[in-house]
């Protein structure tokens, strides 16, 4: 009956836990990282930045469209707290640069000359690896770097290149058949993210 089935949402939801309709199926979602474990987690991954780059002014931020860009503000605007430096920050698309689907249309806005610096690649999500391989392509493109290192808000496994993050925010070992969903207040009105089984 319709009061047993909205009791049942209203315990699952109290367990962070809901269920979205996907596509005419039922999918269960489950919140796993919320605003303050997020914040927590990039203000991590600023302090080992922080404590791996000898020399900070040499550091350019590359955040990855689109909630890598997002990410890479933040840790941009905690490096200028904790530091007070001016690390400049760009924009990559990789979708010209996949090897699956490509897009004739760039969007990339990077004004900061990558030559001879230590280029920090920042994403929402590290997967398979192959947005991050594009990335490098597109970074590549555009100069020569010192150094390229990846920071990522969420590693969820199941590589299929030799890519790793070296800074993370929080590992998550998912399922091939779960889907993780970043949200940023910047675009998604709140922080969270998600496991969609």
């Amino acid at each position: 009956d319709s009061k047993t089935i909205l009791a049942d949402i209203f315990k699952v939801s109290l367990e962070k836990e809901t269920f979205s309709i996907f596509f005419g199926g039922l999918m269960k979602t489950k919140e796993i990282v919320d605003d303050m474990t997020m914040k927590r987690a990039i203000t991590r991954i600023t302090y080992e930045i922080i404590e791996r780059n000898k020399n900070l002014d040499n550091i350019v931020l590359a955040g990855i469209k689109t909630r890598g860009v997002f990410i890479a503000k933040r840790i941009q605007e905690r490096l200028k707290q904790i530091e007070g430096i001016d690390v400049p920050l760009g924009e990559l698309d990789t979708k010209p640069f996949r090897d699956d689907v490509k897009v004739e249309e760039d969007t990339t806005n990077f004004t900061a000359d990558v030559n001879d610096r230590d280029v920090i690649l920042v994403d929402d999500v590290l997967y398979t690896g192959r947005t991050i391989r594009a990335a490098i392509d597109n970074i590549v493109s555009l100069g020569r770097p010192a150094r390229v290192s990846l920071a990522v808000l969420v590693d969820r496994g199941h590589r299929e290149l030799p890519i790793r993050a070296d800074y993370v925010g929080k590992n998550i070992p998912t399922s091939r058949t779960e889907e993780i969903i970043v949200h940023m207040t910047e675009i998604d009105q709140q922080d969270a993210v998600l496991l969609v089984e």
